[in-house]
């Protein structure tokens, strides 16, 4: 049985704030991803184990990347310039690319 999906935040009282559901929502993300992996070995489902393996390395980057961010912002704090530079930084990144290393 679907079940709806509930409405995500819409407002939050900083950029940090976002970020920090954003992280929260990616680990949410990886433990469902994980169940699923988890039932299919269960079931011997091999295809299906292959095919949430991409998801799982995927999930892997997502939580990487916004954990990036967040240390960034927690560094930045106040500093409004900070902040600029980062937006900046990240309105350059291309959708689907991987993030670069450090």
């Amino acid at each position: 049985m679907l079940h709806a999906i509930a409405q995500p935040p819409v407002e939050f009282e900083s950029p940090l704030g976002i970020f920090e559901k954003t992280l929260e929502h990616e680990r949410k993300v990886a433990v469902m991803i994980h169940h699923l992996y988890e039932l299919a070995a269960k079931e011997s489902d091999y295809p299906t184990q292959m095919m949430l393996h991409w998801f799982i390395e995927e999930q892997v980057e997502e939580e990487s990347n916004a954990t990036k961010i967040l240390e960034t912002l927690r560094m930045i704090g106040d500093d409004s310039n900070a902040l600029l530079m980062l937006d900046r930084e990240l309105s350059r990144r291309v959708a689907g690319a991987p993030a670069e290393a450090e």
